[in-house]
């Protein structure tokens, strides 16, 4: 159900009739305060100027229109300089208790998408040390992203890129070969920039048991043989605590198979077709100026080696050539400046700006009796996401880092997430769920067992307020997807689970509903209840947060 789209296709058709153009800021949405109707919309306001009539008055004229179509609506009543607020007729509302029961897992899941190929790329974190919290935010968010438009009706596939080439790995290499070194009484000098976490000294101490005689190799050689070890063996945790976390990822894209395939010449001819390169002090320069960037970048320097800049522009190239429709990137927001640059060398391979979009994540605050932790990779003494999983949980881990938009900065109390109780944000939704299938056990144990199918007369029963609220919030649900979706916010679904948990956790608290006098109001909410365990179940799937039965 989507009483949002179904009520704004009938004000298009409105605007429309009367010769009019759809203002872009109209909106169509449920009020906060449900006695100003079951949907608001401005449209009357934002039209008057075009229409060139009073906007009280012409919100008069579509409501009259509103209560003469075919739509069942009940009333429409015109408010404040022109509000139009709409009420639907009960019968709308309890609908969707019929439609999650004909749908059960399926519903709120839409054809929004229409198969658009898209490819979510996200962590990417360099394997030079473990995962951190910064990346577990990235990850629970790319990760929810793609379920979250697989149910809005895209084909989504997902990747890491594996940085496993340039000026990091190599310090990898050499911080790795240097704590060798040390373990072996050597005397070492260290240069200003290396790897100081503790897990360098673990990963230099497995690598000599098995090169006992790391050391006396040639340099170079002992420094390779570190950098693809460590790499290897990096890689291997980031991808367990990956699943660990719940994070699946289709393919893991090696940076050195850019070189190897010719991808990178294939991207730079691509570009020097557009005419968008040159060559200034033996540099082969992109002139992304043209394109909106502050200044034109080099992407290949004066002494043959390439920049960051030219792996990103042949992995996108790469990306587009494997068939995808949508590029979705999932960066650090550190990287914001970086946004320009690509967008500049979207467009210079011919491709539409909008078949590229980033999303930022914001940093977070890991807080521990009500202190910040510190976090630095290369000092160790960040907090690392297998430590938060192993301490609070993945279901808290990511439904806290997906309460908030990505590019908001983010409080994580551990100490929070560790109640048993509704003040922790986890528990108050998940309890929710737990409290729908407590019921529907009692109302077994009581000999009152639902049919698959709920009559239509049954549904009836469902006219009080309360009753209204969470129909209400239920066939929101498709409307809330779609939005999710078209915004890249999962978020939505996030605060969506928290706000249709307090209505569960405040009927509940209202109502009694095994055991009352009333058997046909009983049998109704009942089946709501049900209904409603269905759409938490499917929202927290997309959050990649469980459903417990209890709790």
């Amino acid at each position: 159900m989507r009483a949002i789209e179904d009520v704004k296709g009938l004000l298009h058709d409105i605007v429309q009739s009367l010769g009019y153009v759809w203002p872009d800021k109209c909106v169509v949405e449920q009020p906060k305060d449900p006695s100003h109707g079951d949907l608001a919309t401005n449209l009357a306001m934002l039209l008057a100027k075009q229409a060139k009539k009073n906007p009280k008055l012409l919100a008069e004229e579509i409501a009259k229109k509103l209560s003469t179509s075919s739509f069942p609506i009940e009333r429409v009543s015109i408010a404040g300089p022109g509000f139009c607020n709409i009420v639907l007729p009960q019968s709308y509302w309890q609908r969707a208790v019929s439609e999650v029961e004909r749908l059960g897992g399926d519903y709120g899941k839409t054809e929004y998408g229409q198969g658009k190929r898209v490819l979510v790329e996200f962590v990417s974190a360099n394997p030079t040390g473990p995962l951190h919290i910064g990346h577990g935010r990235g990850a629970a968010y790319g990760d929810s992203l793609a379920k979250l438009l697989r149910f809005a009706g895209y084909t989504v596939s997902t990747e890491y890129y594996v940085n496993d080439a340039g000026r990091q790995m190599r310090l990898l290499g050499l911080s790795v070969f240097l704590r060798a070194k040390e373990l072996q009484g050597i005397e070492v000098a260290w240069p200003e920039e290396w790897y100081r976490g503790s897990y360098i000294i673990d990963l230099a101490r497995a690598l000599l048991a098995q090169v006992p005689d790391l050391c006396l190799l040639p340099e170079a050689e002992a420094i390779d043989r570190c950098y693809q070890y460590a790499m290897q063996q990096i890689m291997d945790g980031i991808q367990k605590d990956l699943a660990d976390f719940g994070v699946h990822h289709d393919t893991y894209f090696s940076e050195k198979s850019l070189v190897q395939s010719h991808a990178v010449d294939q991207a730079f001819a691509a570009l020097d077709a557009a005419g968008k390169t040159y060559v200034q002090d033996n540099a082969y320069w992109f002139a992304t100026s043209q394109a909106g960037d502050d200044r034109d970048r080099v992407l290949r320097k004066s002494d043959g080696s390439l920049t960051y800049f030219a792996s990103d522009i042949a992995y996108h190239h790469n990306k587009y050539e494997r068939g995808f429709d949508w590029l979705i990137d999932v960066w650090g927001a550190d990287h914001h400046g970086y946004i320009p640059r690509m967008r500049a060398a979207i467009a210079s391979m011919g491709k539409e700006q909008s078949t590229f979009d980033v999303v930022l994540i914001q940093l977070v605050n890991l807080l521990r009796e009500g202190k910040p932790l510190s976090m630095s990779t290369r000092a160790g003494t960040f907090e690392t996401l297998r430590d938060c999983i192993d301490e609070v949980g993945t279901d808290a881990c990511r439904f806290m880092f997906l309460s908030r938009k990505s590019d908001s900065p983010l409080d994580f109390d551990l100490d929070l997430v560790r109640k048993r109780n509704l003040e922790n944000p986890v528990y108050y939704a998940q309890y929710a769920y737990a409290r729908c299938q407590a019921l529907l056990r009692k109302a077994n144990e009581a000999g009152l067992v639902l049919d698959a199918t709920t009559p239509i007369e049954v549904l009836e029963a469902l006219s009080d307020e309360d009753d209204l609220l969470l129909l209400r919030k239920a066939a929101a649900f498709e409307d809330v997807v779609v939005d999710a979706a078209r915004t890249l916010g999962v978020h939505h679904i996030s605060r969506y689970v928290s706000e249709l948990a307090g209505l569960v956790h405040s009927f509940y608290a209202k109502h009694k509903i095994v055991g009352t006098d009333n058997a046909k109001q009983s049998h109704a909410r009942l089946a709501l209840f049900r209904a409603i365990g269905v759409i938490l179940a499917n929202a927290l799937g997309i959050l990649g947060v469980s459903a417990p039965e209890s709790m």
